[in-house]
C-alpha cells in the first residue's frame, strides 16, 4: 500500500508528463515518498548529472528555515554551492527535481539568470527586479518548449490563431510540432488539468529530423537550444507565447471535438494594442 498522498504512477497518467518519465523511472516502485536520497539516486542515474554553471554538480538537500544570508538563499546557494533545497512530500518540488534531470542545461541557464539578477538587487535599493528576472520565473514555472520544423505553424501560436493551429492544422501540427512541458508549477497543475491552464512557450526551430529521434535524444537537444536560447538575448517577457496546453492534439480528450476550440474564454484572440 502506498503512502497517502503518493502515487507512484503519476507520471503515466497523461500524456503531457512524458518529458519527466526517463528522469523518473523506478518511481513506480516506490511505496512512499521519494527521499532525498532517492531523489540523489535518481540524479545518479540521470542521462546527463546536472551541473550548475558555476560548475558546481547539483545536489538534492533538504529545506532550511528562510535564510537571510545572500549565498543562503535559494537561487545563490544552488548556483554557489549546487543545493537544491527540496521539501519533503511536495509535489511541486518533486517536479522541479525532475525538471533538473530532465532539462539540466535549461535549468543551470535559468540558474545563473536568477542568480545575476539577485547579485545586482543585493545591497542596492535603487535597483529593482527587471524584465530577466520576471521572464526567468515565469519560464521556470509555467515554460512550455515548442519545437517547431514550420516557420507558418510557429505563426500561428505567436498570432493566437487558436482553431487554425490545433484544429484546422491539427495534422501537421502533429507532424512538425512537438510541446514539451517545462515548468514544474505546470507540471503539478496537470495532474489536474483544468480548462484555462496556459503554459508560457519559447518556440525553438528545429529540422524535421528531429521528430525522427527517439525522446531521449528529443529531450537532449531541446536542452541544449533553450540553454543557448537563454543566452542569446532572451531577457524580456515579450519572447513567451502564452500557449493554452490542453489545446494540443491529445493533451485533453475533449480537443477531439472542433467545439472545443470555440471556447475564447480559454483560446483567447491576441490583445489588441492601444494606438499611440
Amino acid at each position: 500500500m502506498s503512502s497517502p498522498g503518493w502515487t507512484p504512477d503519476f507520471l503515466q497518467a497523461s500524456a503531457l508528463f512524458e518529458p519527466l518519465r526517463p528522469a523518473g523511472n523506478g518511481l513506480e516502485h516506490l511505496h512512499d515518498w521519494p527521499d532525498i536520497d532517492a531523489l540523489e539516486h535518481l540524479r545518479d542515474h540521470a542521462a546527463a548529472p546536472p551541473v550548475t554553471r558555476s560548475d558546481k554538480p547539483v545536489r538534492f538537500v533538504p529545506q532550511n528555515v528562510a535564510a537571510r544570508e545572500f549565498a543562503q538563499q535559494y537561487e545563490p546557494r544552488i548556483y554557489l554551492a549546487g543545493e537544491v533545497q527540496t521539501r519533503a512530500h511536495n509535489l511541486h518540488d518533486l517536479f522541479n527535481a525532475l525538471v533538473w534531470l530532465t532539462f539540466p542545461r535549461a535549468k543551470a541557464a535559468l540558474n545563473q539568470l536568477h542568480y545575476q539578477a539577485l547579485l545586482q538587487e543585493h545591497g542596492n535599493e535603487k535597483v529593482q527586479r527587471g524584465p530577466l528576472r520576471d521572464t526567468a520565473t515565469l519560464f521556470d514555472e509555467s515554460g512550455v518548449i515548442v519545437a517547431s520544423s514550420d516557420a507558418g505553424l510557429s505563426k500561428l501560436l505567436q498570432d493566437f490563431e487558436w482553431k487554425q493551429l490545433f484544429w484546422r492544422q491539427r495534422e501537421a501540427v502533429c507532424t512538425h510540432m512537438k510541446f514539451f512541458l517545462f515548468g514544474h508549477g505546470l507540471y503539478e497543475k496537470a495532474l489536474k488539468p483544468y480548462t484555462g491552464m496556459t503554459g508560457k512557450g519559447i518556440i525553438l526551430a528545429v529540422e524535421q529530423d528531429f521528430f525522427h529521434h527517439p525522446l531521449a535524444l528529443q529531450l537532449a537537444a531541446a536542452d541544449s537550444m533553450l540553454d543557448n536560447f537563454l543566452f542569446g538575448g532572451a531577457a524580456a517577457p515579450v519572447i513567451l507565447s502564452p500557449v493554452p496546453v490542453l489545446g494540443y492534439p491529445g493533451w485533453s480528450p475533449d480537443n477531439a471535438n472542433e467545439a472545443y476550440y470555440d471556447n475564447s474564454q480559454y483560446f483567447r484572440a491576441r490583445p489588441t494594442r492601444a494606438a499611440d
